[in-house]
């Protein structure tokens, strides 16, 4: 373990005490910076954490003048690397229809978490490099999440399997197919006793019609489904409330009070793209809207929609589970529980509130909490008429009739006694990620014929005897149903860049159609399905779109049963003494699928800005009764099950609960995932996956470093955050302004620039962002960023050109919690551009802070200089110029920096440059809307906005004259054109009160 700077353990109590007498600063973003350690200060003083100051502070002046001469001298020689030759060989025989230089966009389908997320794809002479929402789309409607736009890079990824493998060794398709042969010979004789399919979530019309073909051709064969990330507990909560299971969704947009019980669903889940939007969309007080939703979370641990909740209580899975039973009883729902529940100090004004907006409001739970909340949530929405208006119910899709957790434990115990011959795992990696009670792996042994398909060579893999490489979904044909149900298609944007198969290709062999394209097999199964049209038509538009025209599930009519069945052991409260151990995916990687992924793994996530790795989450409360301290490692235990994790202290996370997240301590899967983290895995118990009391912790003497980003480009505790109620915007709308000055337009040493013509200005609405990362990602993507591994996130070197701070207030145990996204502020007296020896940082005419990466030599002054630490200078070659494969990846207008210069974001300049020549062409302006930024275009929640702003009628014209709009250390007088939407909450006037 490493003792690396190891921190020394804060007074908790202190902290606390001085909070609650109001001597702390205003905003947080440590515990560390609350108490302001010498670690954190000496942090401060030095602009990145380590190795930046490389002189001692023995050094005179003189000497310091010398050495910088010289390196100012020998700049062009040593600070500029040179860029390596590349070939540009010209077309022989050019595409149809491929313009060199042009990209086009392609729509297409994202699976993830059992459902289908609809996209474009920007393509660059046939290659995918880009990620955008599909305005036709449901289920994003032109927007996106940090996970969708990452997973371009799996595409690439070299590690990726290229070639079937059989005991480990490199053979062919066709020899699979050989050997394969006379397994299904003989299953044929036995109608497919002994042979199993296993599959992850089967959410495709057409992938679930093979199975079903394949069953009736093997009718005794077992197909079963699993992913970690599953939901069982949503089945059978619709089960216990309906009596059969529903597909659930919700329309927040009229929802004007909305309960959340441990549900992330503006970050994660079906539809979390198109919640977030529309729950943001009620948020919009900068345009004029005089009111706005109101958002209750309870939660175990902090989330991105818990953050921006108007009111936040955290509490334990049992402690959720007695308050939604206290709440039904209160609102008048039947049940069967025969004691009254304890009433929380939020449920009598809570339950106004509701009883208020009815048919307006909804109550939603997230996927792992226990039936039982999902059935009395059910029965809530029905008492208060928010069924057919904010809540709707459809048939269940392919996937939702399925106990997944109950397969697995079948699966298993069908191995161990002997009963299958043949094992065909399509997708996912079981031997991971199944819960440790089962002993998966071990069950697999007594197999006589393992095959796996994966998009990698892991844990699984390793034990199987042959391994079929898996076709990314940007390589394969698909269909997909959405969160409601309408199905979209997906469209391969590039042929298979390895020898790999689809599922499809898969199950084709299976059924007998070994070879026959998939193409050619979704067409067949829709061609069936009664189009009402020409077929040809039909496809030909559904492949434009990207979805199929009237494919959604019509909305289904349930009726609750009598009443819900509450056991009467429900909602067992934890002793004094008594820890629950909670388990979730994590925001980032999911299940472990992403662990590969370098941007997921480089991306902070949302409330701890951790990264590389999981931790154990423990609230201030907790760590001080425990008496662990951050990064200290301790052995967590539960159950005859057993990990050592690092501890991270989480304000906001529920007392006496240790959170931790899967997808972690893969020890095969790629270079990136190997070793990171620890397996979470192996406390999940397959009756209890997601939460259970009786954890044991026992601390130990080791220390894991956390390369946490929390504390990096800190800006000195200055008031970066505003944010009011919306009793004080009613009364006094300006008040995000008041802390600001105002300076005379002569009071400036620059010599002033041209106002005309285009000049370009952003604007963040606070009040909608979730911290979710969106833009980071989809900066990242378009502008070739480079990953720099945990190593040098430690040393406080991250790339990112837009990061996302997080912010704590007010009480160490429930803090508020505030994000802000700072990208370059593009200051019209910008302090970086006097500075600059060599003018590599230079204004534009069209008020932007320009670089040019040829003149850079590496001083940093620039960045020296910048009050808003938004600047990335490249200490070492992090851009990998090796690996072939994420070559392909790369936003050919956008250059590929070497080491040596500075980098920052430029308003995606290259789209603007784009749009100015496509407009000189046909002798027209730009128009508002036609050039949008990668981070405004993926924003799920629209909170950034950019444009002219000499534009009168532009979008981000109107937002600057909104009294809610300020710039952030304005004192400076930088005349930032990066300008912030304050934040406004609508907490309810009775909770104030109380």
């Amino acid at each position: 373990m490493e003792n690396k700077n190891s921190r020394k353990n804060l007074d908790l109590g202190d902290l606390r005490e001085r909070l609650q007498l109001a001597n702390g600063p205003d905003y947080w973003r440590s515990l560390e910076e609350l108490a302001q350690t010498d670690d954190f200060k000496d942090l401060v003083e030095r602009e990145f954490p380590e190795h930046a100051s490389e002189w001692a502070s023995g050094v005179s002046r003189r000497n310091f003048l010398q050495l910088m001469g010289a390196s100012l001298a020998f700049g062009g020689l040593t600070a500029c690397t040179i860029q390596p030759a590349e070939k540009i060989v010209p077309y022989v025989r050019a595409p149809e229809n491929v313009i060199p230089g042009r990209s086009k966009f392609y729509a297409t389908t994202m699976p993830r978490g059992g459902v289908g997320t609809g996209i474009l794809v920007e393509s660059h002479m046939g290659r995918p490099t880009k990620i955008e929402g599909n305005p036709e789309h449901s289920a994003s409607l032109g927007r996106s999440d940090s996970v969708t736009q990452a997973s371009v890079l799996n595409l690439y990824d070299p590690d990726r399997a290229t070639a079937v493998t059989n005991a480990g060794r490199i053979s062919t398709w066709g020899s699979f197919l050989k050997s394969l042969e006379p397994a299904l010979a003989h299953q044929r004789l036995k109608n497919g006793a002994g042979l199993c399919i296993l599959t992850e979530t089967v959410p495709s019309p057409t992938l679930g019609n093979q199975l079903d073909n394949l069953l009736k051709t093997f009718p005794e064969t077992r197909w079963y489904q699993y992913e970690p990330d599953n939901r069982d507990n949503v089945r059978a909560g619709a089960v216990m409330a309906f009596g059969e299971p529903v597909n659930t969704y919700y329309d927040f947009k009229k929802a004007d009070v909305v309960v959340t019980l441990d549900a992330d669903f503006a970050n994660s889940g079906p539809g979390s793209t198109r919640y977030a939007y529309d729950f943001a969309s009620r948020r919009d007080i900068a345009s004029g809207n005089k009111t706005m939703n109101r958002l209750y979370a309870v939660e175990t641990t902090p989330t991105a929609t818990g953050s921006i909740a108007d009111h936040r209580i955290a509490l334990g899975t049992a402690e959720i589970e007695q308050f939604a039973l206290s709440l039904a009883q209160a609102l008048g729902v039947d049940v069967t529980h025969t004691e009254q529940s304890d009433r929380h100090e939020w449920l009598t004004p809570l339950v106004r509130d509701l009883e208020n907006h009815k048919g307006a409001s909804a109550v939603v739970v997230g996927a792992q909490q226990s039936a039982v909340v999902h059935a009395l949530a059910h029965a809530i929405n029905a008492r208060l008429g928010n069924v057919g208006i904010t809540v709707h119910y459809t048939a269940p899709l392919e996937s939702q009739s399925v106990d997944q957790a109950e397969g697995l434990r079948n699966l298993v115990a069908d191995m161990e006694a002997g009963q299958i011959d043949a094992l065909l795992i399509l997708g996912g990696n079981p031997a991971f990620t199944s819960p440790a009670d089962l002993d998966f792996a071990e069950a697999m042994e007594k197999v006589s014929l393992r095959v796996h398909l994966g998009l990698l060579e892991n844990e699984t893999s390793e034990l199987c005897h042959w391994h079929i490489p898996e076709s990314h979904y940007l390589e394969s044909w698909g269909d997909i149903r959405a969160y409601d149900g309408s199905v979209s298609i997906i469209q391969p944007l590039i042929e298979p860049l390895y020898n790999s198969k689809s599922i499809y290709e898969v199950l084709a062999v299976l059924t007998e159609q070994t070879g026959k394209p998939v193409l050619e097999i979704l067409k067949e199964y829709w061609l069936n399905q009664g189009v009402a049209w020409e077929f040809e038509t039909f496809w030909q538009r559904s492949l434009h779109d990207g979805v199929f025209a009237g494919s959604r599930l019509p909305e289904k009519t349930v009726k609750l049963q009598s009443a819900v069945q509450v056991p009467e052991d429900a909602a067992r409260q934890l002793g004094e003494e008594e820890l629950e151990l909670n388990v979730r995916p994590d925001p980032m990687i999911g299940d472990g699928r992403y662990a590969n992924n370098g941007w997921l793994q480089e991306t902070p996530k949302p409330i701890s800005k951790l990264t590389w790795s999981n931790a154990a989450f423990v609230s201030p409360s907790t760590a001080q009764r425990l008496g662990v301290a951050n990064e200290q490692v301790v052995d967590l235990s539960i159950d005859g099950s057993s990990v050592h994790a690092p501890v991270w202290i989480l304000p906001g996370q529920a007392a006496n609960v240790v959170t931790v997240h899967i997808g972690y301590g893969q020890k095969k899967g790629g270079r990136v995932s190997n070793e990171a983290g620890f397996d979470a895995y192996q406390l999940q118990h397959s009756e209890q996956a997601w939460s259970r009391p009786g954890l044991t912790v026992i601390k130990t003497f080791d220390r894991k470093q956390l390369a946490c980003t929390q504390d990096h480009h800190s800006m000195e505790g200055r008031h970066l955050v505003r944010h009011g109620d919306m009793d004080e915007f009613h009364h006094h709308p300006d008040f995000a302004q008041h802390r600001g000055h105002s300076f005379p337009d002569d009071l400036t040493m620059y010599s002033g620039f041209d106002q005309s013509g285009y000049q370009w200005g952003m604007t963040i609405d606070l009040n909608k962002c979730i911290g979710c990362n969106a833009c980071s990602v989809a900066c990242q993507s378009e502008n070739n960023i480079p990953i720099v591994g945990r190593d040098e996130v430690l040393n406080g070197r991250e790339m990112p050109w837009i990061r996302v701070d997080r912010y704590f207030s007010g009480d160490l145990d429930n803090p508020d919690i505030h994000h802000q996204p700072i990208p370059c502020q593009q200051c019209e007296n910008a302090p970086c551009e006097i500075v600059c020896p060599v003018t590599a940082t230079s204004h534009s005419e069209e008020g932007l802070n320009d670089m040019v990466y040829n003149r850079c030599v590496g001083t940093r002054y620039c960045s020296n200089n910048c009050p808003y630490k938004v600047r990335r200078f490249n200490f070492l070659q992090y851009a990998d110029r090796d690996s072939e494969s994420l070559k392909l990846q790369r936003n050919p207008n956008v250059t590929t920096r070497s080491r040596g210069v500075m980098e920052k974001c430029t308003y995606c300049v290259q789209r603007i440059n784009a749009a100015r020549i496509d407009v000189k062409k046909r002798g027209d302006t730009i128009v508002d809307g036609q050039i949008t930024t990668a981070c405004e275009q993926s924003c799920p929640t629209d909170a950034i906005v950019f444009g002219n702003i000499n534009e009168a009628d532009s979008r981000v014209t109107k937002l600057k004259k909104s009294p809610l709009n300020y710039g952030i250390l304005e004192d400076l007088n930088t005349r930032p054109r990066t300008t912030y939407l304050a934040k406004v909450r609508n907490p309810n006037p009775e909770l104030i009160e109380s």
